[in-house]
């Protein structure tokens, strides 16, 4: 009889042997190593996004709220126009009529006040968010830029933000000082003035009313005076015409504006047909034309300041020349990180920003000409 092959079973003792652990991988194929500055980047980013979003439903606002005060200023022009004719014919209105006439002028201008006060303020809010949105791209660029971890420990990596944080932070103090400084000297010191001269005023009013008149030309003077210098500031802060009318126009005034201030000869060129820039570039022009002018002012000791500003199809290009005493330009570009000479740095990373290219010629004795350029 054939014999039955033993029945098996398997065995529970005994385990299969494990496969090799996989050797760990090389250096170079890890992964990109986190940044100290996610964190940072993340919060900035998000940021850029919320304002480029309040600034899109402000510019929405805006276009329509200056449509409906086009069609508001019609209908008060032509309410008005019916008023005046009313007025002008009475025995041929009711008195009701003319009461109607008048009551729908004065409500159209009610409305058309409140319409432009909401320009207004959707204008500064719109500046405003403009201003924040360069900084925040600057310091976004600031960081992106800073070097990856190549060795260098976290604390290294830092410090180093640390140093363009300061830097940036550093020439934010130097404008608020600034602004201090001529708010004290200019506006605030004239108020006071205006503050002394109402008060000789109220004792004039009952000793001798008749000196009052002479007193009150006087004042309104100051109070003009006062009125000049808020404006002058709110100017050179942020002017509103660069937002209402573009770089050209707020060009122009600026550069006569400089010229008479500076007491030098100042002149500005346009060449190519006048029209307005895209993005962000005429916020970014003004301020480096601006600054460029602010060292001529300071440092050339120039007779002559010229500003060319030239308009291509896809180019703009600035040029802001003099004739002063110059400078070495190698030499200063080298100082630039161990000088207060915030100026040049913020010209060239304002020009950066952008994507653009900043380009300073100068010679000891024989004047400065900064030329700017964006393709776009």
């Amino acid at each position: 009889m054939a014999r039955e092959p033993a029945a098996t079973t398997p065995s529970t003792s005994a385990s299969p042997p494990s496969a090799p652990e996989p050797p760990p991988p090389p250096a170079d194929a890890a992964g990109p190593q986190p940044s100290p500055f996610d964190p940072t980047r993340e919060l900035v980013m998000g940021r850029l996004v919320a304002l480029e979003n309040a600034t899109a439903g402000y510019e929405a606002e805006l276009a329509e709220t200056e449509a409906v005060r086009f069609q508001l200023r019609d209908r008060a022009d032509e309410a008005d126009v019916i008023r005046r004719h009313a007025i002008n014919n009475l025995w041929r209105f009711t008195p009701d009529d003319i009461n109607e006439a008048l009551e729908t002028v004065i409500g159209l201008r009610g409305d058309l006040s409140v319409l432009e006060e909401r320009i207004r303020h959707a204008t500064e809010r719109l500046a405003e968010m403009r201003e924040e949105r360069e900084f925040l791209t600057r310091l976004l660029r600031a960081v992106d830029e800073l070097p990856a971890l190549d060795g260098a420990t976290v604390d290294e990596e830092a410090a180093r933000f640390r140093s363009a944080s300061r830097q940036v932070f550093q020439i934010i103090e130097e404008e608020r000082m600034r602004i201090a400084r001529d708010m004290h000297d200019g506006p605030a010191q004239s108020l006071a003035n205006l503050v002394l001269q109402a008060e000789v005023l109220e004792r004039l009013l009952s000793r001798d009313p008749k000196l009052v008149v002479d007193e009150l030309a006087d004042f309104k003077v100051g109070v003009r005076d006062a009125l000049e210098e808020t404006r002058d500031l709110i100017f050179d802060l942020r002017p509103m015409t660069l937002d209402d009318l573009g770089l050209v126009p707020t060009l122009r005034k600026f550069v006569k504006e400089f010229g008479d201030k500076s007491a030098l000869t100042a002149r500005f060129h346009v060449v190519g047909e006048e029209r307005r820039l895209p993005g962000n570039y005429e916020a970014v022009l003004f301020r480096i034309i601006q600054e460029a002018l602010t060292n001529v002012r300071k440092h050339a000791h120039a007779r002559t300041a010229e500003v060319t500003l030239t308009l291509q199809a896809n180019r703009v290009v600035a040029v802001v020349k003099d004739d002063g005493e110059g400078f070495d330009v190698a030499a200063t570009e080298a100082r630039l990180g161990r000088t207060r000479n915030l100026g040049l740095i913020s010209m060239r990373e304002r020009a950066d920003l952008e994507k653009g290219s900043l380009e300073i010629r100068s010679q000891v004795g024989k004047g400065t000409e900064v030329r700017v350029t964006f393709d776009y």
